[in-house]
C-alpha cells in the first residue's frame, strides 16, 4: 500500500495496542445483532494527542457457554497473536483492556465498506489473498462461527477477519462459509510462514491465552496442514456451516 492510499485504521498497530491497554474508554453504543456485550466505544490518550474507535468485549458481558471456558474474550486476543506470529496482517489490531465493565478485548475499529462482506467479496475476486489467509488461520484456531458478515473490506482494499470469541477449542468443530478454496494449493509463501510457526512453537504472548490441551491442537491442525499442502474440504458432508450465514 502507498502512502497515499486511505487506511483502515488511523494509527499504527503498536501505537493501536499501546492506547488500547492504557487509553481512557469511553463507550459509544452497543453493537447490534450481536448476542454478548459487543460495544463501541472511543480509547483517548489526552497526554498523546491519541484517540482512536475499538470494539471492547468485556468478560462481564458474556453469556456462560457449555462447550467453551469464560472469558471469550481472550479468544479474540488469541487470533490476532496468531495472524502476527504468522506475519498475516488479516486481523485488526487486538489487545486485553481494561473499560467502564471490566477487562475485556479492544480491538481497533475497521474503517470498511459495511456493504460487502464474504460473498461479496468472493464473487466479485475481491481479496482473495487475504481470504485464503482468513480460511488458513480458521482451520489452525479451529473457528466455529466465520460468517460472511465477519470478513471486512477495509478502505484500504485488504480485507480483515473480525469475530474470534469462538475459537481455539481443542476439539475440532470448524463451522465457516470459506469453503471455495477447497482443493487448491497452499501457497509456498503460506507455508513457510507456517512451518516456521510450528517450528518455532507458540510464542508466550499467544500461549498465555490458552491452556496446554489447545496449545498442543493448535500445533496439531497446524502440522496436519502443513502435510497435506492443500485446502481441506468439509468432512461432514455440509454440516460445518454457521447459522445464519451471514
Amino acid at each position: 500500500m502507498d502512502n497515499d492510499s486511505p487506511s483502515a485504521f488511523g494509527l499504527a498497530p503498536d501505537d493501536l495496542l499501546e492506547l488500547f491497554s492504557s487509553g481512557e474508554m469511553e463507550i459509544e453504543g452497543r453493537m447490534p445483532y450481536s448476542s454478548n456485550a459487543t460495544l463501541l466505544v472511543e480509547v483517548s490518550d489526552e497526554a498523546k494527542s491519541m484517540s482512536h474507535r475499538a470494539i471492547y468485549k468485556p468478560g462481564k458481558g458474556e453469556r456462560p457457554l457449555w462447550d467453551f471456558p469464560p472469558n471469550l474474550y481472550r479468544r479474540e486476543v488469541a487470533m490476532y497473536r496468531l495472524a502476527k506470529a504468522l506475519g498475516w496482517d488479516v486481523i485488526p489490531p487486538t489487545t486485553v483492556g481494561t473499560g467502564p465493565l471490566g477487562e475485556g478485548s479492544v480491538q481497533a475499529f475497521v474503517n470498511a465498506d459495511f456493504s460487502e462482506h464474504y460473498f461479496t467479496l468472493i464473487e466479485n475476486g475481491v481479496g482473495i489473498e487475504d481470504l485464503k489467509q482468513l480460511c488458513l488461520l480458521d482451520l489452525i484456531a479451529n473457528n466455529t462461527d466465520r460468517k460472511s458478515g465477519h470478513c471486512l473490506l477495509g478502505v484500504d482494499g485488504l480485507v480483515y477477519g473480525i469475530d474470534h470469541g469462538l475459537a481455539f477449542h481443542e476439539e475440532f468443530k470448524l463451522r465457516t462459509v470459506i469453503w471455495d478454496f477447497v482443493g487448491d494449493p497452499i501457497s509456498a509463501e503460506a507455508l513457510s510462514s507456517m512451518e516456521a510457526l510450528f517450528s518455532d512453537g507458540l510464542d508466550e504472548e499467544l500461549a498465555c491465552l490458552l491452556s496446554p490441551a489447545e496449545q498442543q491442537a493448535v500445533l496439531r491442525r497446524l502440522g496436519w496442514l502443513i502435510e497435506t499442502k492443500v485446502f481441506p474440504e468439509d468432512d461432514t458432508g455440509g454440516h460445518r456451516y454457521p447459522w445464519p450465514l451471514v
